[in-house]
């Protein structure tokens, strides 16, 4: 192959360029110059945000929305440690991207040098792999292997920490062919266990698919449809499976578990038998496990074997990407009618609708993402976390696996504004919105700046109740109505002046005739947009499933708003401590 002579940073950006990488986001520092004076004569774009955190959530937007790895740049010390919150985003969802961070000088590691950290201990138990790099000779090898191991198998974070002289070395550049004996994911599923699974999906009289995170990053949904509606088989979603099955299908049940909807629930509590594909039987998902789907055989379709049985017993396992087992099943099963559980499962959905109580004089939420989804049915919606992700899950009607784009393993606020403007870089054409709560705008609204100097035109929906929406939710329903710390206030800050300072447009509804009027507006601008929504402060998400609760002792806590007593009566006799709800 070729050589041709160059810097460690020009190697970098070389490597960079042969990944396919178009754009990455980062914030420089002094050891890091030879690799931006590097980046300023390249045509990768640069995106400069106001805090490294940012940058993570960039990537892992980007990622996310595209299918691609996400990068992420940081200096050392400080701006490293900055990244660990994204890092960990990332790893719990299992999102594809690699991080660089600056290191001091090579002679200088492990000497407490200034703005030293050792970045790659202090993120061992959230990356999928790290390196540390020792020589330029290296950087070839190492970054093909990074985007190799970030994105195959269970995808995840890498990180590269660069030292400073790492990055000013000469070498002769080559392109090496990829060998890593040691890691090989299994992606085919066993024959045998694919025909056990066949055989007891045509077997089951109540079967329900379980689809999470792993159809999506498998590109498995067009697999997923296809085996529903040859089974007649009910599918829910985990929050990171939200979109992988049409919403709008007599067949989806939604989103299950804590906030999920009470016909999905009631479904795993009542099914024969459980096809679970690319999800992990989080604990948000469960409930009590003693008392999860009592009457079910489960099969678990996973690529990572560590997943299977972890949380959960599992009657057929099968070690597999979702794509590639999901189309080994098709192969293996026939059309099978099942009108008793499907009318019984329709009756639930009549019975136990989602619902909120409209008012005409003060806006609910849920009216808010009715008209988002109602104005903005195609757009890519990336949220914030609490009251805001639940009521986006729930209220959206989600179609496209890679169009919901949110924090779930690690429930990070701050995440849904810098991920809309990763997002939308990936996805230029689309709209992007962030549905955010005050609180966690406020986290990370600094990377405005971010949006308004290059041009990208995100709209943030802020659901503005004036608190910490979710946890004084918890403090209504578990603590008596103690709200401690949770109170924000409306008017700190002002966002439709806090967009302005920004550059931005800055919206505001404060009752709901306005609502439809400024979601237009802001869908009509060509510039970063936030749209303060004063919605009800003492709305609550509904249904609810306490900690510690099965899945079938679900409450549903908008209709009784009134009456404080009737939420303990709701919790009388729900196994597990306070301890446990928390």
């Amino acid at each position: 192959m070729p050589r041709s002579k160059m810097t460690g940073a020009q190697a970098v950006l070389e490597c960079l360029k042969r990944e396919g990488v178009d754009v990455v986001f980062g914030l420089p520092g002094g050891v890091l110059l030879p690799l931006y004076d590097a980046i300023y004569q390249s045509d990768i774009r640069h995106i400069l945000v106001r805090h490294e955190q940012g940058a993570a959530h960039m990537a892992d937007g980007y990622a996310r929305a595209t299918g691609k790895v996400g990068v992420c740049i940081a200096t050392s010390g400080p701006g490293a440690t900055n990244l660990v919150t994204g890092i960990a985003t990332a790893y719990m969802d299992s999102v594809p991207m690699v991080a660089i961070t600056g290191q001091v000088n090579t002679f200088l590691i492990g000497k407490d040098a200034f703005q030293e950290a050792d970045i790659t201990g202090i993120t061992l138990p959230i990356t999928k792999h790290s390196y540390l790099l020792r020589s330029a000779r290296d950087i070839p090898r190492v970054f093909r292997e990074a985007f190799y191991i970030a994105s195959t198998g269970r995808p995840g974070p890498v990180l590269i920490d660069l030292p400073r002289d790492v990055t000013v070395e000469e070498i002769e550049f080559s392109w090496p062919e990829l060998h890593l004996p040691g890691y090989n994911p299994s992606l085919k599923a066993h024959e045998l266990q694919v025909k056990r699974a066949a055989k007891a999906l045509m077997e089951a009289e109540r079967p329900v698919i379980y689809a999470g995170g792993g159809i999506k990053f498998a590109d498995a949904h067009q697999e997923l449809v296809k085996l529903a509606k040859t089974l007649n088989a009910p599918v829910t979603t985990t929050l990171m499976g939200v979109g992988t099955y049409p919403e709008d299908d007599p067949l989806s049940l939604g989103m299950l578990g804590m906030h999920g909807t009470k016909y999905a629930n009631l479904a795993i509590q009542e099914s024969d038998l459980i096809l679970a594909v690319g999800a992990r039987f989080d604990d948000r998902v469960t409930g009590k496990i003693a008392s999860f789907a009592p009457r079910a055989r489960i099969i678990h379709i996973d690529v990572d074997p560590a997943e299977i049985g972890k949380n959960v017993r599992v009657d057929i396992p099968v070690v597999a990407d979702a794509k590639n087992a999901l189309s080994a099943l098709l192969g293996q099963i026939q059309p099978k009618p099942r009108s008793a559980w499907n009318a019984k499962i329709e009756g639930w959905k009549k019975d136990f609708p989602l619902k909120y109580i409209p008012d005409m004089n003060v806006i609910k939420p849920q009216f808010v993402i009715e008209k988002l989804c109602e104005l903005a049915p195609e757009a890519v919606i990336t949220t914030e976390v609490g009251q805001n992700q639940m009521w986006a899950a729930q209220f959206f009607v989600h179609k496209d696996p890679r169009k919901f784009i949110s924090s779930g393993g690690l429930g990070t606020m701050g995440y849904g504004f810098p991920a809309a403007i990763g997002a939308k870089m990936g996805c230029p054409d689309s709209e992007v919105i962030d549905i955010a709560g005050d609180g966690s705008f406020l986290m990370n609204c600094q990377e405005l700046a971010t949006a308004v100097v290059n041009d990208i035109p995100v709209k943030v929906a802020i659901l503005n109740n004036g608190c910490l929406g979710m946890v004084r939710q918890w403090q209504e329903l578990f603590f008596e109505r103690r709200y401690s710390a949770t109170i924000l206030g409306r008017t700190s800050p002002d966002f439709v002046k806090l967009a302005e300072a920004f550059g931005a447009l800055g919206l505001r509804a404060s009752k709901p005739s306005e609502v439809e009027p400024v979601i237009r507006a802001a869908l009509a601008s060509d510039r970063p947009t936030i749209m303060d929504f004063i919605v009800s402060p003492v709305e609550k998400v509904s249904p609810m499933v306490p900690a510690g609760a099965t899945l079938s002792e679900i409450l549903e806590l908008e209709w009784c708003e009134e009456s404080h007593a009737a939420h303990v009566h709701g919790i009388v006799g729900i196994p597990g401590s306070m301890e446990e709800c928390l």
